[in-house]
């Protein structure tokens, strides 16, 4: 298996797909503009290419998936135009460009994220790629994962608990519903986006690997934190510090931290290798977001 390969073969089916987005005329121009800003930026595009993944792995094409893709990667990017907003992270750098409320100002870009929201559910429920009840599914693992048992309660609980010194329980907690929903709901989309039928045990064997992988992806990103440049990350370090934020490096350190990212890895991987006949591509994807610069 070629995974550079594969994953840009994703990737360019994602991109070519999102490309096409809002590019209608009116006099909303301006927000039109905003959304795609944010939504183009760039970046790894990690839980698109998961969603399409997921569905080759059961049923052996990533097109299915595509509409649910693009809708979790403007799920995805809404979250980060809130999380920059200078009622919560307040950060001013995100990809190596200026945050979207720095660009077009705070109003609009609330305005932007909220309408990148909307537009995510009603990707999945027009899709013509997928069966009306399979939409339905998807709106709903979707709305879980964004909602108050996922990634908004996981900003509350990051937020209302700043300065505080958190254990590993809490911290833990945070970082599955802010991290690891909207993975999690990546994977399921992709099964659920599939005209083949995943088993319980697939469902189940997809929902540990994103757990997992969430759990590794973000002890990296507090490494990350600590130990990068700005120029390498595209955003500011050291902001956790700063906001007097707990976090997996603060607790464990940095060797501990090294440790904790294969460990989890390594759990993510177990999670599939015998769920899915062909699990290569989605271990090879966790190894290196284990290794990742940025």
């Amino acid at each position: 298996m070629d995974f550079e390969r594969e994953y840009h073969g994703a990737l360019t089916l994602v991109e070519q797909a999102l490309d096409g987005c809002f590019q209608e005329d009116g006099p909303h121009r301006e927000l039109l503009n905003a959304m795609r800003y944010s939504l183009l930026a760039g970046g790894k595009r990690v839980r698109p290419v998961l969603t399409l993944k997921f569905c080759e792995a059961l049923c052996g094409e990533m097109e299915p998936a595509l509409d649910y893709a693009c809708a979790v990667e403007m799920l995805h990017t809404y979250s980060l135009i809130h999380d920059d907003l200078p009622c919560m992270d307040n950060d001013d750098l995100r990809r190596g460009k200026p945050t979207c409320h720095v660009k077009y100002g705070e109003w609009l870009a609330l305005l932007a994220g909220d309408a990148l929201q909307a537009a995510a559910f009603e990707r999945l429920a027009a899709s013509k790629r997928t069966a009306p009840a399979a939409n339905g599914r998807a709106c709903a693992v979707l709305a879980k994962a964004a909602g108050r048992n996922g990634m908004c309660a996981g900003q509350y609980l990051d937020i209302v608990e700043e300065g505080q010194r958190l254990g590993v329980d809490r911290l833990t907690q945070i970082h599955l519903w802010k991290t690891s929903a909207l993975l999690e709901a990546a994977c399921l989309l992709g099964l659920t986006a599939s005209p083949a039928e995943p088993s319980p045990g697939q469902w189940e064997a997809a929902e540990r690997y994103a757990k997992e992988l969430g759990l590794a992806f973000q002890i990296r990103d507090d490494m990350l934190d600590v130990e990068s440049t700005a120029e390498e990350l595209g955003k500011p370090i050291g902001s956790d510090a700063d906001n007097g934020k707990t976090t997996f490096a603060v607790l464990y350190g940095l060797d501990r931290c090294r440790e904790l990212v294969a460990e989890h890895t390594q759990l993510a991987k177990q999670s599939i290798s015998r769920a899915f006949e062909r699990p290569e591509f989605l271990c090879a994807l966790a190894d290196s977001l284990a290794k990742r610069k940025n």
